[in-house]
C-alpha cells in the first residue's frame, strides 16, 4: 500500500487530511496498513481517515498491556487535537476502541467494532506460538479468513517474521494475556456511543455468538453478519464492509445534526 507513513513526537501514523469528519482506524496485534487498505480507499474522499500504528512491539516491556495502548491512542488524539472521532477497530484494536470510549465518551462519535475482542477470543492463544513453523504460521492465519486465499504470502511472510522474532513474539504474548484479563462484560452498559458491529459469520477467531453478546450488552448497538466470511470483514468482504459501515456513519450524523 503506498501511503505516507508520518512519524512526529513518537508517534507514526498515516492520515488522510481531507476535510471531513475523523475516522481513526485501530488494527489488531498482527495487523498492518493493508487491513484497511479497502476503508482508506472507500472512506478518504470524505472523511479525515487516520491510522495510528499501535506500538505493540515498541512499548517496554512493563508497559505491554491493552491498557498501554489505550494510554497511547489517549496521547495520540490530545496531540492531533481532534475533537471527536469515529472510531473503528478490529480485532484488539476494537477491544482498544471499547477501553478509549468508555475512558473517552466525550470524544467519541461513534464506534465500529469488527471481531473484537473484549468478551472472548480464540487466536493463538495466551501459550507461546510455535517459532520456526513456517506451515503452522501459515495455516493459523488462513484461519482468520473464511477463504484462505485472502491470506497472501506476504501476509503470512508477515506473521511468520513477528513470531520469530523474540522480543515481539514475548509482546505478542503479553499483549494477548492482557487482552484475557481486561474482560469488559460488565463495562460495556457504559458505552452509550452509536456502535456498528459487522462481524464475519464464519468468524473463527470472535465467533458469531460473541457479537450476539456484544449487541445484547451494549445499549445502542445493531449488529450485522456477513456471509462467508471470517475475522476480518473489511479485508475479506471490502464492499460489504464498506456499504454498511458508510451507511451506519451518514445516519450517525445525520441524526447528530438533527438535533
Amino acid at each position: 500500500m503506498n501511503v505516507e507513513i508520518k512519524e512526529e513526537q513518537g508517534f507514526r501514523y498515516i492520515e488522510s487530511g481531507t476535510k471531513g469528519e475523523n475516522l481513526m482506524l485501530l488494527h489488531g496485534l498482527f495487523g498492518a496498513l493493508s487491513n484497511f487498505e479497502g476503508i482508506i480507499k472507500h472512506f478518504s474522499d470524505r472523511y479525515n481517515v487516520v491510522v495510528p500504528m499501535l506500538p505493540i512491539y515498541e512499548l517496554p516491556i512493563f508497559e505491554v498491556s491493552v491498557m498501554g495502548l489505550v494510554e497511547f491512542v489517549t496521547k495520540f488524539v490530545n496531540y492531533k487535537g481532534y475533537d471527536q472521532v469515529h472510531l473503528l477497530g478490529n480485532s484488539l484494536g476494537g477491544h482498544v476502541a471499547q477501553l478509549y470510549a468508555l475512558a473517552h465518551p466525550e470524544k467519541i462519535a461513534s464506534v465500529t467494532l469488527t471481531g473484537s475482542s473484549g468478551l472472548f477470543e480464540s487466536a493463538f492463544g495466551t501459550a507461546f506460538p510455535k517459532r520456526g513453523d513456517y506451515e503452522y504460521i501459515k495455516k493459523k492465519t488462513a484461519d482468520t479468513f473464511f477463504d484462505p486465499t485472502v491470506a497472501s504470502k506476504e501476509l503470512v511472510d508477515e506473521v511468520f517474521g513477528i513470531v520469530n522474532d523474540r522480543n515481539k513474539a514475548i509482546r505478542v504474548v503479553a499483549t494477548a494475556k492482557s487482552a484475557v484479563r481486561h474482560n469488559l462484560g460488565d463495562k460495556l452498559h457504559n458505552l452509550k456511543a452509536p456502535t456498528l458491529l459487522i462481524w464475519g459469520k464464519q468468524d473463527n477467531v470472535t465467533p458469531a455468538f460473541v457479537a450476539e453478546k456484544f449487541n445484547e450488552l451494549l445499549p445502542n448497538a445493531e449488529l450485522h453478519f456477513i456471509d462467508e466470511c471470517g475475522h476480518a470483514p473489511m479485508m475479506e468482504k471490502p464492499a460489504d464492509f464498506n456499504r454498511l459501515l458508510d451507511q451506519f456513519l451518514e445516519r450517525v450524523i445525520s441524526e447528530r445534526k438533527a438535533v
